[in-house]
C-alpha cells in the first residue's frame, strides 16, 4: 500500500500540492494513476485518514493538498534515492554558525556510561560540553542525508536513577580541523550540529558566537565501529 500512496503523493506534488491545495477530480486521478476511479478514490480516502494529504470537498471535484506524513513519505523516498545515486559521494559538506551551547550534548561528553562508548569507538575521550553549529538555511536538505545512516552507533542505557538515549557519530571537519558529530537520537533541534573533539574546538579554533564555520561530515567513516572486535 505505502508505494501506491508514493504514487499518489509524487503525482500530486508535481502539480503543486506540496505548497498548496491543488483542485483535482478522482476521474482525473485514475487518469493519471492508470486505476479506475474507484481505485483512486479509495486511496485518498485511505491517504486523508492517515494524514497524508488534506482534502476540501466541492459538488465534482475536490482540493487536495500533501499533508505532514505525506511529506515525510516523499522525504524518505527522497533520501533513499539521493543515497543510490550519491553512493559515490561520502562527505557531506555544510556551512554554518556558531552558536552558545543548549547543553543537551554535554552530558554525553561527562557520563560514563557514553565516554567509555567513545574511548572504545571513536579512540579519545572528549573534553567536557560541545561546540554548537546552527546549520545554514541552504543546506539544511543536504542535513537531512544523514537520517539516511546509522553512523557509529552510541547506545543508549539505564541506572537506576534514569535512563540516557542513544546517538549516532559521524567523524568530520569544522574549518579544516578533525572532530565528530555527535547526534541524539532525542532532539528537538534539527538544524543543530553539536561537535565533540578530545580538546576545546573553541579555543583552538578560536571561535565565538556568531562565527561563520564550513563543515565537512565524512559519511565513509559512519559505518564503521572501530575498536568493537
Amino acid at each position: 500500500m505505502k508505494e501506491r500512496w508514493i504514487k499518489v503523493l509524487k503525482e500530486l506534488a508535481l502539480i503543486g500540492a506540496m505548497d498548496s491545495y491543488v483542485t483535482i477530480s478522482s476521474r482525473a486521478l485514475s487518469k493519471i494513476l492508470g486505476c479506475s476511479q474507484q481505485t483512486a478514490s479509495r486511496y485518498l480516502i485511505e491517504m486523508e485518514r492517515m494524514g497524508c494529504i488534506d482534502r476540501k470537498l466541492g459538488i465534482r471535484k475536490q482540493r487536495v493538498r500533501i499533508g505532514e506524513k505525506g511529506r515525510e513519505l516523499l522525504q524518505r523516498e527522497y533520501l533513499d534515492y539521493k543515497k543510490i545515486f550519491d553512493a559515490r559521494r561520502r562527505d557531506i559538506f555544510l556551512k554554518g554558525k556558531v552558536i552558545s551551547g543548549l547543553g543537551e550534548g554535554k552530558y554525553y561528553t561527562t557520563i560514563d556510561g557514553y565516554t567509555e562508548q567513545f574511548r572504545k569507538k571513536l579512540r579519545f575521550t572528549p573534553v567536557p560540553g560541545t561546540l554548537n553549529v546552527r546549520v545554514n538555511k541552504d543546506y539544511l536538505d543536504r542535513l537531512m542525508e544523514l537520517k539516511g545512516y546509522e553512523g557509529i552507533r552510541i547506545e543508549g542505557f539505564s541506572t537506576e536513577d534514569r535512563s540516557f538515549g542513544g546517538a549516532r557519530c559521524f567523524h568530520a571537519e569544522i574549518n579544516n580541523l578533525d572532530a565528530v558529530v555527535i547526534i541524539p537520537d532525542r532532539t528537538h533541534y534539527m538544524d543543530i550540529l553539536e561537535f565533540i573533539s578530545p580538546f576545546r574546538l573553541r579555543d583552538r579554533l578560536n571561535l565565538k558566537d556568531g562565527d561563520h564555520v564550513d563543515v565537512i561530515i565524512h559519511l565513509g567513516d559512519g559505518d564503521e565501529e572501530s575498536g568493537d572486535s
